[in-house]
């Protein structure tokens, strides 16, 4: 058996399905399907079964799942060990971050690392998803969480803090009694769909949004106020804050990594750089940039 085999089908056991076993390895739906049929006739064995529910993989194919988990462990970790020996500042590093922060306030630091750095390749996605560094999705995840994971190591970065915003007219519309309350539906992220949920338990939205690129859009038309990070919200100069924000909305900006990373030259040259840019700009996430008569 070829390891690209066994990678290829470590993806579909871990996705569940070959459409997201295609995307993330990058390729077409039909070659994962074909690939692993290959495999089973190479093998004389079934790995796959079609059930009610979906896919599920039979006694040998869970077999192989634990048996490519280890050989994947085993490439990831010789890779991270030679590479740490090096001092080259050089080679690939994926960095996943939320897509709210990596295309606003997050994006001139990377260039600046960019610019510092050339010979490295910086690769940036951007997803609100977990990630998992310990199968090398990414090299570096830059993540809101006060529970980063315990197998992961990390550097706290800042607290990033959220409260309620909406349009200046809008928001004095509703302090001077001329309009109502209305809040606008959230479903970017469990923190401002749980905080939503808690300050209008009755849910009577009439306009709901999943991104908060999109829930600031909808501030700025008058639809209702909405939670957003401070970052976003204090540098927007259609929005004023509807509520101060309060010490339990707060989220630590973690930057974390697998541990057999620690020594790679890149990845520590990022979190270094990455701690020195965010030390600068910490009242803009911390929600403290503002004076008392720009709220």
């Amino acid at each position: 058996m070829h390891w690209d085999d066994a990678r290829v089908f470590l993806a579909f056991a871990r996705e569940g399905s070959f459409s997201a076993a295609a995307k993330r390895l990058g390729v077409q739906h039909s070659t994962i399907s074909r690939r692993i049929h290959a495999l089973e006739k190479d093998i004389a064995t079934p790995l796959v079964e079609r059930s009610a529910s979906g896919y599920v993989l039979t006694a040998a194919g869970e077999d192989l799942r634990a048996s490519a988990s280890r050989m994947e462990q085993e490439l990831l970790s010789f890779e991270a060990t030679s590479t740490g020996q090096s001092n080259v500042a050089a080679g690939e590093l994926r960095v996943t971050a939320i897509a709210n922060m990596a295309s606003t306030v997050l994006m001139p630091i990377f260039a600046r690392f960019s610019s510092a750095h050339p010979s490295i390749n910086l690769r940036l996605d951007v997803t609100n998803d977990s990630v998992r560094l310990a199968e090398r999705d990414a090299d570096v995840a830059l993540r809101q969480t006060n529970a980063p994971g315990e197998t992961l190591i990390g550097t706290r970065l800042t607290t990033v803090a959220s409260t309620v915003y909406g349009s200046r007219d809008y928001c004095a519309a509703v302090k001077a009694g001329r309009n109502v309350e209305k809040w606008i539906g959230v479903d970017c992220c469990d923190y401002h769909r749980d905080w939503t949920k808690e300050a209008c338990p009755e849910a009577d939205h009439v306009f709901s949004v999943d991104e908060t690129s999109l829930t600031a859009a909808a501030l700025k038309e008058g639809l209702g106020v909405g939670y957003l990070p401070c970052f976003m919200g204090d540098r927007d100069p259609a929005l004023v804050r509807y509520r101060e924000p309060e010490q339990k909305h707060d989220l630590g900006l973690w930057l974390l990594y697998h541990r057999d990373l620690r020594n790679t030259k890149r990845v520590t040259l990022f979190r270094e750089h990455m701690q020195q840019e965010i030390r600068k700009t910490a009242a803009l996430f911390e929600g403290t940039a503002l004076k008392p008569n720009q709220h």
